[in-house]
């Protein structure tokens, strides 16, 4: 997988490939950044140039090594992920107890941690005497969301990789190309930090049907509110929503972000586009207030649903006040 063939991220490219031309490969990186941003495919496409032995600063993905890094077994390289809901020390010291044999005819050891902010305690302890002490030429990528929750001597010990959000108008691009819908596009790409992460949440199951959801239960808690409460009480009874409800809810803010700006008078970027003219015209029977305090709530019924709230009590309290009962 050559460097180019991942979109975006043309800073850690240039990083990373010139590392690799002056032979200044760090002995750890931290690539830090939201989901979707192509951390996992630059990690793989770093290992693979590493090992290359066709181009000096990239994979050429034909040789040998680049095809066993893609495939998974190259005998000197370690992908690590959590077990269960975390990284344990167990982990580390079977890539401890691995790394203590020699490297093949590259000499090199490479190992990624995906999800390193979810290391125990122990774990991470564990690895930090890892990084202390390397071994010969071990090249270590710990792949994180959220890289300040690390511990900072692993932090100080590793070259941070910032990975930033892909243009929004270059995703809604190429996903269109693609052929997805462009009424899914405009709300993946908001709820997406990268192209690849837009895509997964379409193919995903139930994403077209919860945008539906949000869209009727919107549109009939403005106008025919106890409709909406039957039909969210009989869409949480059937599961229709219930194992759904974080998404439901980012969508629900995008829709009160949307009738915020259709107040405001403006039309230009609208993730629910196809649904502006009925938008606007209720839009314009309520305040700007109104309609923020509507986002607002929404933003607090997910803190509150993160605390096991009841799904129903608080979506119900939602939509009254919506209509600003």
């Amino acid at each position: 997988m050559p460097f180019q063939s991942i979109e975006g991220q043309e800073r850690v490219k240039r990083i990373l490939q010139n590392s690799l031309r002056t032979d200044k490969v760090s002995h750890a990186y931290i690539f830090t950044g939201p989901d979707g941003t192509g951390r996992r495919a630059m990690a793989r496409a770093f290992a693979q140039a590493l090992y290359c032995k066709v181009l000096p600063d990239d994979a050429c993905g034909e040789c040998l090594d680049c095809r066993k890094i893609e495939h998974g077994n190259h005998p000197d390289h370690y992908w690590l992920e959590p077990d269960g809901a975390s990284i344990k020390i167990e982990q580390i010291r079977e890539l401890q107890k691995q790394f203590a044999y020699r490297a093949g005819a590259s000499g090199l050891k490479m190992y990624i941690l995906e999800q390193a902010d979810k290391m125990t305690p122990q774990a991470a302890n564990s690895l930090l005497k890892f990084l202390e002490e390397p071994a010969a030429r071990v090249v270590a990528i710990l792949i994180t969301e959220n890289g300040h929750a690390l511990l900072p001597t692993i932090r100080s010990r590793s070259q941070w990789i910032p990975f930033l959000p892909l243009n929004r108008s270059r995703m809604t691009e190429k996903l269109l190309e693609e052929g997805f819908p462009p009424a899914l596009v405009q709300t993946a790409v908001r709820l997406s930090a990268g192209t690849g992460g837009a895509r997964e949440l379409m193919q995903g199951n139930g994403f077209a049907e919860i945008r539906s959801q949000v869209i009727q239960l919107s549109k009939e808690s403005l106008t025919r509110l106890p409709a909406a409460l039957l039909a969210l009480q009989q869409q949480l009874a059937k599961g229709e929503l219930s194992d759904r409800l974080t998404l439901f809810l980012d969508m629900l803010i995008l829709w009160l972000k949307d009738m915020v700006q259709l107040r405001l008078g403006n039309r230009e970027g609208l993730v629910f586009s196809d649904q502006a003219e009925w938008m606007a015209q209720h839009a314009l029977r309520y305040t700007l207030e109104h309609w923020m305090s509507g986002l607002e709530q929404a933003v607090e019924a997910q803190k509150r649903l993160r605390f096991h709230a009841n799904a129903q009590l608080v979506l119900e309290q939602l939509f009254m006040r919506l209509k600003g009962v």
